[in-house]
């Protein structure tokens, strides 16, 4: 079992409810507020989680430069009262950051029981092979 610090479990916290307000705020049609509520949670609930100084570097080394101003851009464009815009934006900044991140998600996923097996039905499976090797070519 993995423990947690008690500013990680205030991340965890904080990231849960960012990703809440996100999605409730997509579901009302772009709400602005609840948008820049689930910004503002998830980016300082992701900094609790990993440390100031991970978060910092992170975000801002030379080869994630684009990525970061996509995402970070896409939350001041949120927040100035633009929300589809800034939520494009964002996506867009989002899975340029955790690319590396999704060959491991899916190696997870793959050994549930009941999610590994829709994984590998015929058009998923072929899609899902193409997402792990774009992400290991770059």
């Amino acid at each position: 079992m993995i423990s947690l610090t008690d500013s990680q479990k205030i991340g965890m916290g904080l990231t849960g409810f960012g990703v809440f307000f996100l999605f409730f705020g997509m579901m009302l049609f772009f709400d602005k507020a609840l948008l820049a509520i689930g910004n503002i949670l998830f980016v300082s609930g992701l900094s609790f989680v990993i440390g100031l100084e991970r978060t910092f570097r992170f975000f801002f080394q030379r080869h994630k430069v684009k990525a970061t101003s996509f995402f970070l851009g896409g939350v001041l464009v949120v927040l100035i009262g633009w929300p589809i815009i800034g939520v494009v934006l964002e996506i867009y900044g989002f899975f340029l950051l955790f690319r590396g991140f999704f060959p491991v998600a899916i190696g997870f996923i793959r050994r549930v029981p009941v999610l590994g097996s829709l994984l590998s039905l015929p058009g998923i499976s072929t899609l899902v092979d193409k997402i792990g090797e774009s992400n290991n070519m770059v």
